[in-house]
């Protein structure tokens, strides 16, 4: 029996009992000495959060070995390599086998590196997300990808598709929206679900703080490098903060209401962020949006530094209330029905999404299918940021249909960029009451 991993699972995977499974035989009675159950691994994005993840993935119990790195920029990818075979991560060593021919950069680097590997870890900035999931997906790879999902809703509907090859293909996809991986939110949320809070009436969502990094223009650079090097500032590349950081909040209530909002109205703006430095996202966010029963999250996300900071979550419900980040639930009175134990039960959601991925391929197991939450939970966040850029109601349905495609043509480092700085250096921003979506 010279089958490998990625035959075997292949060839039997099953699902039984509304649960996606595959039988797997233990190692000893089906594994030989000719069969490599290494777990190849290659990863899209090499910045700081591609780091992050593949120190994670390399962390884990399994046979798991580095054998690739993609990205646009090679120092990016030198960093990283740097890093991850650094003094500091010899334990680790034995894991990463990259040759210099198997370092890729430029565009097209993830369709060289995707072949090589069984798993793909992708954590590019969020807009190439959709590009780069299709190809994995195409390519038959189980993969870990970073959240947001895409930054406009025709990468939604990209993602969408190809979350649906996913499962007929029965690829694991785990999204790094980690909260569904934390042992506290899991806890609150089974308690959610057998009516300790009663029927939900409201929710609110948080995530405020002084903001993010910012990298001045350097001679010589085309505005696609300028733009790539400072991402977070191009809702192409991020979606703004609301998408980028605040899906997270956003996603919990969600996961709580089981559903996704059908409208969202809000209002937000540019309070502080006025430099040229600061591309055209907005600085602050405020949302409603409102679900299929009536029920409203209040939703708000800033970056503006010396305001008071809150990342959090806050379910009410007809019996008591959810306070995510306390861990704990209390009746209107303030009576506690239940608290978490989070100094001794808590984990590390950001290494146990990928514990459980890794152990999941390693058992011949498909247990994983976070695409299609990851797209809806991206397109929620997208639709407030529609709401908020426009100052009008934006439905779902009219917005995930509208095709709306804010990625550059063509991708290349001269590329003639849709989003360009006017003669003093500052970018157009969207104006609230004149930005139209729709007419």
């Amino acid at each position: 029996m010279n089958l490998n991993r990625r035959d075997f699972v292949k060839s039997t995977s099953i699902i039984t009992g509304g649960i996606l499974t595959t039988p797997f035989l233990s190692e000893a009675s089906f594994f030989n000495s000719n069969t490599d159950d290494t777990i190849k691994v290659a990863l899209i994005g090499c910045g700081g959060r591609g780091t992050g993840a593949i120190v994670q993935a390399l962390s884990t119990k399994q046979n798991v070995k580095l054998v690739a790195m993609a990205d646009a920029f090679k120092d990016r990818l030198d960093s990283c390599y740097e890093e991850i075979t650094s003094d500091e991560q010899a334990h680790l060593k034995a894991k990463i086998d990259v040759p210099n021919d198997h370092k890729f950069t430029g565009f097209d680097a993830y369709q060289k590196a995707i072949p090589l590997a069984d798993v793909v870890i992708l954590t590019t900035p969020p807009g190439f997300r959709p590009i780069h999931f299709e190809a994995a997906v195409n390519a038959g790879k189980h993969i870990f990808m970073e959240k947001p999902v895409a930054t406009d809703p025709a990468g939604i509907q990209r993602v969408l598709v190809a979350a649906e090859k996913a499962k007929a293909k029965k690829l694991n996809v785990v999204v790094g929206l980690q909260r569904h991986y934390q042992n506290s939110y899991r806890e609150l949320m089974k308690r959610l679900q057998d009516g300790m809070v009663g029927d939900i009436v409201s929710a609110s969502a948080w995530w405020n703080n002084d903001g993010v990094w910012t990298k001045p223009r350097v001679a010589g650079q085309t505005e696609m490098e300028y733009q790539m090097r400072n991402w977070y500032y191009f809702n192409w590349l991020c979606g703004d903060h609301i998408t980028e950081q605040h899906i997270h909040n956003i996603d919990v209530i969600n996961w709580a209401k089981n559903g996704y909002p059908v409208r969202a109205r809000g209002t937000g703006g540019r309070e502080v962020r006025k430099g040229k430095d600061t591309g055209e996202i907005f600085d602050h966010h405020i949302v409603e949006f409102e679900y299929a029963d009536g029920t409203i999250l209040n939703s708000q996300c800033r970056h503006i530094k010396g305001t008071w900071a809150k990342v959090d979550e806050l379910v009410v419900g007809t019996k008591g209330k959810i306070q995510f980040d306390a861990a704990k639930i209390t009746d209107h009175k303030g009576k506690p029905l239940y608290a978490f134990d989070k100094k001794t039960k808590e984990n590390q959601p950001y290494q146990t999404e990928h514990d459980e991925l890794f152990a999941a391929i390693a058992k011949g197991e498909y247990k994983f299918a976070d695409a299609e939450n990851g797209a809806k939970s991206t397109m929620t966040s997208i639709l407030g940021r529609m709401a908020t850029y426009s100052g009008q109601v934006i439905e779902w349905d009219k917005a995930i249909n509208s095709g709306i495609d804010i990625m550059p043509k063509t991708f290349a480092w001269d590329a003639d960029m849709p989003l360009k700085p006017d003669a003093n250096g500052n970018y157009p921003v969207a104006i609230p009451g004149k930005t139209k979506y729709f007419s």
